[in-house]
């Protein structure tokens, strides 16, 4: 093979893998053998293997068999539709490879107690209930003597001959011959070799999720209509009695007992999985990724998912991580901080061109993550004065959080995470709890300080829940960012609520003598971080309930990592963030902290987490891309030389905040070149044109004075650092 197929073809499996998460294997599988060039840096790892334990298990999801492929894209484009000859000789690999094939009721007995599986084992999974299962998947079954979960949309199977089944998510819906009859399911149960699982009765579809009209997973999603939400009780009634139909349907046709929901598009929530277990269907399937070890309940199966294009051997579908942080692996992390609150216009037509060059921008870099503004902050200031999704508590600017993550997550492909305050929130007036804020000694001074609500008032703590929680009901995303107003300095906080909280941890209620004992100020300052973390932790929770699959990341100030004896100005510390989040955003901005030698000063830094255990792992290093001390641009070269210290440092995570978008700043040369995650192979950067320039938003403000400093406490800090303040 020359060097010009060899780079072609690394460059098509890193593709793929990098899609799947899993680019570690093509360091295994293609850049070692092929010696295309040495390890980088930021060169993702290979995952660990499955435990030989008895009880883990892999599951793959498959759809429609189809005889040439490609060639059937023509009339009917499917990514997940698979070529028969692959799926023959990807069932005869198994059996080479000594991997076994299992039914659900051996997995349901060896978690049971009973006898356990053996290694290397899979459970084969078909959804939707394509006619292909019978016609090319049922021979190759019987052959090899495989067992298999077949997932039915009973709706389908119940359409009448000729007319094309409802709800379809394909451009054009398929007739109802492209499915199985009732005689064929019967045929195939009484095998012996296949079960059938519901895929709901009419769920396989996608409902309006917001007033922009996108349509979202059916399962999960609240139905927009007429101005107004879907209503709880509604929409919980909704997800079972579907449920109930189509398990139901399936046990009468069938004859057989159905056990198992497997969710369309993989979107469930807490909701979907109250209503599948009140159906009488205890085990469920997903599409998160990963192996199903023995902590991995029966009700949140991982599956992994293959595509037309999958070779044989396939090792990413096997050896697929479970996302960040299991077995150790936590994939690299590229991601851009946007503000959403220069997406928003007044004008509809603006605001929708506003989105398109995000979008632009977004596809041309390619990073993996957005980190995505959830709340409206017009002024600045760092604290929400309303926020961009519908909630019980703060006005909504506009709806558009949804429709922002939505778009972004289909057209581009990135995970977004929710960047939310866990304190700063400017409540209405008329708010009895808008007065229940975070307060200090009286002669301390109070300039520069974030306005935050007191977590310590557990009144507060329900209600900073609620607004989460209504994040997590309304809207879809992939992780939280919890933004840098999660602190408290060395004078706060002195509210009623909090005085009580610090008695209960054996401490004086006078601050001032807390203060005064080096030993009480410490217990102190770490009471205050724990329960920070714990309050962070907590609001995640809440939010999980929604999206089961949550990432979470912290913004940390660059002191606590630097000075870990500054965790008394700011209840942050970094170790123990490292241990409670997915990743741990530090800010590393040496401007924002007034640095004599920024390269210096960011080379420190990136000692401090070299020398934390794992720190590397779970560091994303957040450089600014605006100096606020003249409300310049960092020039792009500067940028470029930080991140090429870090990188040669070890430095595997990158973000950056503003990504000015609307101006393209930073330059995407230097954009490309840091964040995106299809640069992973050394010397092979995918090329991308850069997308047409959109007429100038008229919501875009001169470039010098567009974006705030984040953060409010800053000066604050200082001043007790240089003992300035009291």
């Amino acid at each position: 093979m020359n060097s010009c197929l060899i780079r072609a073809s690394a460059r098509r499996i890193a593709s793929r893998f990098s899609r799947h998460g899993v680019f570690a294997a093509l360091l295994a599988f293609v850049l070692i053998p092929l010696a295309l060039s040495p390890l980088t840096a930021n060169a993702q790892r290979l995952p660990p293997p499955d435990p030989e334990d008895g009880q883990t298990f892999r599951v793959v999801a498959l759809h429609d068999i189809r005889t040439n492929v490609l060639n059937s894209f023509e009339t009917s484009p499917e990514p997940t539709a698979l070529d028969e000859k692959t799926l023959a000789d990807w069932f005869a690999w198994l059996q080479s490879a000594d991997y076994h094939p299992i039914s659900v009721q051996q997995i349901v007995d060896a978690r049971a107690g009973g006898k356990p599986l053996p290694p290397r084992a899979i459970l084969l999974t078909f959804d939707d209930g394509y006619v292909s299962f019978y016609t090319k998947v049922f021979p190759l079954l019987k052959r090899f003597q495989y067992p298999a979960l077949i997932a039915l949309v009973t709706d389908w199977m119940e359409s009448p001959a000729g007319q094309p089944v409802k709800g379809y998510g394909g451009l054009v819906p398929p007739p109802r011959e492209n499915f199985m009859t009732w005689a064929q399911a019967r045929e195939m149960a009484a095998s012996g070799l296949v079960e059938f699982a519901s895929h709901s009765d009419s769920l396989h579809t996608g409902l309006p999720g917001n007033p922009q009209g996108n349509l979202q997973p059916a399962a999960v999603t609240r139905v927009y209509r007429d101005g107004t939400y879907e209503d709880e009780k509604l929409y919980q009634a909704r997800i079972e009695t579907d449920l109930r139909r189509s398990r139901a349907l399936i046990q009468d046709r069938t004859g057989t007992k159905v056990r198992a929901m497997v969710w369309p598009y993989g979107a469930y929530n807490r909701v979907a999985q109250d209503a599948a277990a009140a159906a009488g269907m205890p085990l469920m399937l997903t599409l998160d990724e990963g192996p199903n070890t023995p902590d991995v309940p029966l009700s949140q199966i991982r599956r992994s998912l293959a595509t037309y294009d999958m070779p044989v051997p396939d090792f990413s579908l096997l050896r697929m991580p479970a996302g960040a942080g299991a077995g150790g692996y936590y994939p690299q992390n590229r991601a851009m901080h946007i503000d959403l609150d220069y997406i928003y216009d007044p004008d509809p037509v603006q605001q929708e061109a506003n989105l398109s060059r995000l979008l632009d921008r977004v596809q041309a870099i390619g990073p993996r993550s957005v980190f995505l503004q959830a709340f409206a902050d017009p002024d600045g200031d760092g604290v929400a004065d309303a926020m961009y999704f519908p909630n019980r508590h703060l006005p909504v600017r506009a709806d558009l959080f949804n429709r922002v993550a939505w778009q972004l997550r289909t057209r581009t492909g990135v995970q977004v995470y929710a960047w939310m305050p866990v304190m700063a929130f400017h409540l209405p007036a008329e708010n009895p709890l808008a007065t229940h804020t975070v307060t200090w000694l009286p002669d301390a001074p109070s300039k520069g300080r974030y306005a935050r609500l007191s977590p310590f008032d557990p009144a507060v703590r329900t209600l900073i829940g609620e607004i989460y929680e209504d994040l997590g009901r309304y809207t879809n995303f992939a992780g939280l960012l919890f933004h840098d107003d999660a602190m408290l300095a060395d004078d706060e906080d002195t509210s009623p609520h909090a005085l009580a909280t610090y008695a209960k941890w054996g401490l004086p209620t006078d601050i001032k003598a807390i203060r005064a004992d080096p030993a009480l100020s410490a217990q102190w300052a770490k009471g205050k971080t724990r329960f920070l973390t714990d309050f962070t932790l907590e609001l995640a929770a809440r939010v999980r309930e929604q999206q089961p699959g949550l990432l979470t990341a912290r913004n940390l100030f660059a002191l606590p990592l630097m000075q870990p004896e500054s965790e008394t100005w700011f209840a942050q510390n970094y170790v123990q963030a490292l241990s409670s989040y997915d990743y741990t955003a530090v800010m590393a901005m040496p401007y924002m902290e007034q640095a004599e030698n920024p390269e210096a000063w960011l080379r420190e830094l990136a000692q401090k987490v070299i020398a934390t255990p794992g720190g590397l792992d779970r560091t994303i290093f957040e450089l600014q891309t605006r100096d606020w001390r003249d409300s310049k641009p960092v020039p792009d070269a500067t940028l470029a030389a930080q991140w090429s210290m870090l990188h040669r440092m070890g430095a595997r995570h990158l973000a950056w905040y503003p990504d000015d978008f609307l101006n393209d700043q930073p330059g995407l040369d230097v954009s490309r070149n840091a964040l995106s995650i299809r640069a992973n192979l050394a010397g092979e950067v995918d090329t991308l044109e850069t997308p047409p320039a959109l007429a100038p938003s008229k919501q875009a403000p001169p470039a010098d004075d567009r974006l705030e400093t984040p953060g409010g406490m800053r000066d604050q800090i200082r001043d007790q650092q240089s003992g300035r303040s009291q």
